[in-house]
């Protein structure tokens, strides 16, 4: 039902038919007196773009039958949203591209020959981004979610959820409800209205994400972001921890974190458990285009004869594949270590000794207990994944070696 009165602009079609509105034929019905006759009648609308298509008497297609990319079925009821398909222009995907129904960080076929950690992992889509440009004063979210990672150490808004940026400012989270099962919707109204922002919005960190529709006001505009200031990525290889175990929301994961800071793109390359250098993983990681590469697998080595055997070739495979690239290596993010850990950081000081002894002047290292100074030993939920203190931490002793760098 409109009230066709309070219409500045329309663009009115009319099947010439015998159909009739009000008695009168919709032939015969004037552009100027459209409104006032009207008016007391109930006429439905579809909202395309900036038209609206009127179909006078007989059968009324939806928009989601004129265009299947309007289908979302939402709960909610904030009066003039409209959704967009995330995978659509002018929205920008970084972090995860889709393939087969979902949104994955690396092929599948690649997930498949790693391991079936990797395989079961590689769809959650840490590290995933969508940017545009709005002036709506709300953001909502439709997704649809093919698994949902719940943990008694995890927050749900981290593992599950979504949040959203204005460059570096935190604006909202969309938070799950408790009992998700394939996916959620949710609104979020932005402290001073309608006004243009650039917007980040940060996919879930351990979630698959099959489907995602952004819900704007349809009045308002939507821009494309601007590039990245450093579009070439920055490549993270790693653990749980890289993967963003246990930040409460995405933005807290310190891969995110820097993005930010650096206004760069990125990967996030972690696996849960499951991060092992094995040689299928190391051929993808190789080939990719990359501006930095981050490596560390420390806590996902089964042993320390593990790491030995792989940390070190690792290294020199990607190296010799990409002889000019800036590669930083991390140990575990560790306050205060016990024996077996000590072990390890040697074998991962032994890969650095031996690059910079063969004149390898593009690798850096950071220890874990640097990587904890800010937080000390207070930086995790468990004694081992950090909470958003030790990603704030891990942040801060990272930044400054990217920073010259990049």
């Amino acid at each position: 039902t409109y009230d066709f009165s309070r219409l500045q602009a329309v663009q009115l079609w009319f099947y010439l038919s015998p159909y009739r509105l009000s008695g009168i034929s919709a032939g015969q019905v004037s552009f100027l007196s459209f409104g006032r006759l009207l008016r007391p009648l109930k006429i439905v609308a579809l909202f395309s773009a900036n038209c609206y298509t009127i179909y006078g008497g007989g059968y009324m297609k939806s928009i989601a039958e004129i265009d299947s990319n309007f289908k979302v079925e939402t709960q909610i009821t904030q009066q003039g949203i409209r959704f967009y398909n995330a995978l659509h222009a002018p929205f920008q995907i970084h972090g995860v591209y889709h393939e087969n129904g979902k949104f994955r960080r690396i092929p599948e076929e690649i997930a498949k020959s790693t391991n079936e950690g990797v395989l079961v992992l590689h769809a959650n889509t840490a590290g995933g981004r969508v940017r545009f440009v709005t002036d709506s004063p709300y953001v909502a979210i439709h997704a649809k979610m093919p698994q949902v990672g719940k943990m008694p150490h995890f927050a749900f808004t981290g593992s599950a959820g979504f949040d959203l940026y204005e460059g570096e400012t935190y604006l909202k989270s969309f938070m799950p409800p408790l009992g998700v099962e394939d996916g959620y919707e949710s609104i979020q109204w932005l402290d001073g209205g309608k006004k243009l922002r650039e917007l980040t919005l940060h996919l879930p960190l351990y979630s698959d994400v099959g489907e995602l529709y952004i819900g704007l006001d349809e009045k308002a505009q939507l821009l494309p972001a601007s590039a990245y200031r450093v579009q070439l990525p920055i490549v993270y290889y790693g653990s749980s921890i890289t993967q963003g175990g246990c930040a409460s929301r995405p933005g807290n994961c310190y891969t995110n974190i820097l993005s930010r800071k650096l206004n760069a793109d990125h990967w996030n390359l972690g696996f849960s458990g499951s991060a092992r250098g094995e040689e299928s993983i190391v051929n993808y990681i190789k080939g990719l285009p990359m501006s930095v590469f981050v490596l560390d697998y420390d806590h996902n080595a089964p042993t320390v004869e593990h790491l030995q055997a792989t940390h070190g070739a690792m290294f020199r495979a990607i190296r010799k594949a990409q002889p000019e690239l800036p590669i930083l290596i991390l140990s575990r993010p560790k306050f205060y270590r016990v024996e077996e850990e000590d072990s390890r950081l040697e074998v991962i000081r032994e890969t650095y000794r031996q690059a910079k002894e063969a004149g390898d002047e593009n690798v850096y290292l950071i220890e874990g207990t640097a990587l904890m100074a800010l937080a000390g030993n207070d930086g995790t939920v468990d004694d081992c994944h950090p909470n958003d203190l030790g990603f704030a931490s891990m942040a801060k002793a990272i930044l400054p070696i990217l920073q010259s760098i990049l």
